[in-house]
Parts: C-alpha cells; sequence; structure tokens
C-alpha cells in the first residue's frame, strides 16, 4: 500500500510539473473588420524559456466558439497528460474563432463567402500573428491542423488548398460537403447560415479530388492524414467517400470508425489521438 501510495504521489507530481496554461487573446483583423478572440495552450516553461514550438492549429465545429476545446474537451488536461508521458512533444496549440450559437445571425466557417473572407483572414494575419507572438517555428514541418465537424472540414480544405503549410491534418466527425437539409434548417432564406451551408458546398473536398490533376495530387502526399468519425455519426459516410477518394488517388490517409456519435464524447477521444498523431509528423 505505501509502495503504490508512494508511486501515485510520484505520477502525480510528474503531470503537476508538465502543466500548461491556456490564455485567452485577440487580434484586429482589417479583412474582416473585426476583433477575432483565440485561445492559446502553452507548455509548461513557455513564459520562462525563448524556445520556439511545432503549433497545432484545433478547429471548433458549427455554432461553437474558440473557448469549446477547452470546455468541452479538456484540451488543457489532455495536452498536459500527452506531453508529460512523452506521446506528444511540446507545443502550442492554438484555438481560433470562427463562429457563434446564433448560426443564422453571427458569422460562422473557415472558407472565404460574402462578408466574411474568413480564409484570406486566418492565412494572411492569424497565422502569421500568432506565430510571432508565440514564438510558432513557422513552417510546413511543425505546423498542423486539426478540428471536429465544420472544423474538420475546414481542416481538410485547408490543408488540399494550402499544403505547403501544414505537415498533417486530423478530422473529426468532418463536415466535408453540404446537402440541402443537412444541418435540419431551410435554404430559403439568405442569412448567415445558408452562406455557410454554400460555402461548403462550393468547398466540398470530395469535389476537390475528383477535380485534382498529378500535381496537385502530388502536393497532397506531402501531408499525413487522419480521418476519424464515429459510427452512428450523420457525417460518416462523408469520411468513408473521402478516405476511398484519397486511396483511388494514392493519397495516403488513416481512416478510423470507432463507436459513437457526433458529440464531445467523441470528440475528447479523437484529441487523445490527434496530438500524438501531429507530434509523429512534425520533422524531428
Amino acid at each position: 500500500m505505501k509502495r503504490l501510495l508512494a508511486l501515485t504521489i510520484v505520477l502525480l507530481a510528474g503531470f503537476s510539473a508538465n502543466a500548461g496554461k491556456i490564455v485567452t487573446d485577440s487580434l484586429y483583423s482589417h479583412i474582416l473588420k473585426a476583433s477575432v478572440k483565440y485561445n492559446v495552450y502553452l507548455p509548461d516553461g513557455f513564459e520562462e524559456s525563448s524556445k520556439t514550438y511545432s503549433v497545432v492549429y484545433l478547429l471548433h465545429g458549427l455554432g461553437g466558439n474558440y473557448t469549446d476545446w477547452a470546455k468541452k474537451a479538456s484540451a488543457k488536461a489532455i495536452a498536459d497528460e500527452l506531453i508529460g508521458t512523452g506521446e506528444a512533444v511540446e507545443m502550442i496549440i492554438v484555438m481560433p474563432n470562427a463562429g457563434g450559437a446564433d448560426r443564422h445571425n453571427v458569422w460562422n466557417g473557415y472558407f472565404n463567402m460574402p462578408g466574411w473572407n474568413y480564409e484570406d483572414f486566418f492565412f494572411q494575419e492569424f497565422v502569421p500573428a500568432v506565430e510571432g507572438k508565440y514564438r510558432g517555428i513557422g513552417d510546413k514541418g511543425h505546423r498542423a491542423v486539426m478540428g471536429l465537424s465544420m472544423g474538420g472540414g475546414g481542416s481538410t480544405v485547408y490543408c488540399q488548398r494550402h499544403p505547403d503549410m501544414f505537415s498533417s491534418c486530423y478530422a473529426m466527425s468532418a463536415w466535408l460537403d453540404y446537402e440541402t437539409g443537412q444541418v435540419g434548417e431551410s435554404d430559403q432564406v439568405k442569412d448567415k447560415l445558408y452562406y455557410v451551408c454554400q460555402s461548403v458546398r462550393e468547398h466540398s473536398a470530395l469535389d476537390f479530388l475528383d477535380n485534382a490533376d498529378e500535381a496537385t495530387l502530388e502536393k497532397l502526399r506531402t501531408v499525413k492524414w487522419f480521418i476519424d468519425c464515429g459510427d452512428d455519426d450523420f457525417l460518416v459516410a462523408l469520411s468513408f467517400q473521402l478516405h476511398m477518394k484519397m486511396k483511388a488517388a494514392k493519397v495516403k490517409s488513416e481512416f478510423r470508425v470507432r463507436n459513437g456519435v457526433h458529440n464531445w464524447e467523441y470528440w475528447h477521444g479523437s484529441l487523445r489521438l490527434a496530438l500524438p498523431f501531429a507530434s509523429r509528423n512534425f520533422d524531428k
């Protein structure tokens, strides 16, 4: 019993010694003409060191916001644990805002659409500013992107359209294309939800593969891909189609269908797989 207690204390001390923190920051975007909030996970010792770090961009879903991963998936505790055990490298994890709960009246989405050029903002303003401020290494070999649902689709399309920017992509329950009524809303009113749905259709990750030439496919092969979706998720067929299209195009991807639905219990488990995956594929 004494030995077990001593071991427990040692393990807890080890995790405590590897405790990072999440800070909230914001950036004014001249492209969006708005201030964009974001959370950043900083590993233990960040403030005392001058090291540069690999960067993971962790994207939320439709109707969510930049706080979701910290509040609903325990991102800090998972990162602390994985870094502490050596399953993940020290990294900064950036969780940008790209939406809000009122989907009809608040902009959601990671793509350019009328009045909301988020993709331009992300690559032209956000990535350079955040990596400069938080000492990101700032190259393809030390940058990864991942996300859930809308963020899973955003991650996939970002890597398709900017394969020179990311070493890996981990797509969780990804919203990869849009069909009428898919998110349970009417398509008749051209409000902000209408535009995000149309942007997903226009930026279909499935169509991208159908239309890609060999030079484009060769660039996609420089990215490590992981597709992860629950067996009872309403979007699982899209993940399967993406994997099969990538397989046919000889773009290697990992594909996992685990027990689960489109919810935070599933994505909590996904994050435990995603951070080590990104770590394994960073340049050493």
